[in-house]
């Protein structure tokens, strides 16, 4: 089961989370038939934007992240309710690269670094809260942290992995994110940096069978660690019937009729889950009538 993990340091000014996400990851995979260097670019997007939804405070709020680096894979869209549970795609699934080195994938070429990195935060509030930030290596995790330095003033550590098996599934998936609050000193900040280096590869842990909050106390083994919950996610998708008839209303009437005159019949996809729903001319008509 995936889930996520919330800690605090009871002697530092420091907060960390940590996700388990394989099962996601993989799900993603199947729903989109990815390539390895695809699946590590949306997983770590997936489990970035996990973590970031889990931290709103708001119940019905949501966090949308969009990376577009201007490399083959095009740009990535995850979106994640305020209980981390999250959907999102790769434009380019099907894109496959030279390793970087001996079974390492090459995310960051993939991904590119000519673009942006844009986190919307749909806080239920008349608009919502948008940051972009170039993108600094299009690697995920090192842009994450540079979002949180410069949109949210927050100095953060993340690390994202995802372990593709030779038989293109996940083997391993998941990734932590270790904040500093106001107070932190320089000797907090060298024992956290020494805690990550020490650690390295969190995919290695992890299909070793390390869980999350091991993983946490592993980097942060210099810190009184308190767990303060732990919560399931998954990959989720909200798609229904009557979201793609609202769609299909918003087009407006003119536009409906001249689907209806050109097709007789809509078949709308789905981009996160790729559910296929058929809209016949009978339906359409009804729809066209009623506005």
């Amino acid at each position: 089961m995936d889930y996520i993990v919330r800690m605090i340091a009871k002697d530092a000014p420091i907060k960390a989370m940590a996700i388990q996400g394989r099962g996601l990851v993989q799900r993603a995979r199947e729903i989109h038939n990815t390539l390895p260097v695809a699946t590590a670019a949306l997983g770590r997007t997936l489990m970035a934007t996990s973590m970031l939804g889990a931290q709103l405070k708001e119940q019905d709020g949501s966090v949308t992240v969009r990376i577009n680096g201007g490399g083959p894979l095009g740009s990535i869209l995850a979106v994640a309710d305020s209980a981390g549970n999250v959907r999102g795609y790769v434009q380019n699934g099907q894109v496959d690269i030279p390793l970087k080195g001996p079974a390492k994938l090459d995310v960051g070429s993939a991904v590119g670094t000519d673009g942006a990195l844009t986190v919307i935060k749909d806080l239920r509030l008349k608009e919502p809260y948008v940051g972009t930030i170039p993108l600094v290596s299009g690697e995920i995790a090192e842009d994450i942290t540079a979002y949180f330095a410069e949109s949210e003033q927050i100095p953060t550590a993340c690390a994202l992995g995802v372990l593709v098996d030779t038989d293109l599934s996940v083997a391993a998936a998941g990734g932590y994110l270790i904040q500093l609050l106001p107070g932190a000193s320089d000797q907090d900040i060298d024992k956290i940096e020494a805690g990550i280096a020490r650690v390295g590869q969190v995919t290695t842990h992890l299909n070793q069978g390390m869980a999350p909050e091991d993983l946490l106390r592993t980097v942060l083994a210099d810190f009184d660690l308190e767990l303060l919950e732990q919560s399931p996610v998954e990959y989720r998708c909200y798609c229904s019937r009557e979201r793609m008839k609202n769609a299909l209303l918003s087009m407006g009437k003119q536009e409906l009729m001249a689907l209806i005159a050109d097709q007789g019949r809509a078949e709308m996809t789905c981009q996160f889950c790729d559910a296929v729903h058929v809209f016949e001319k009978e339906e359409l008509e009804e729809l066209a009538a009623s506005l």
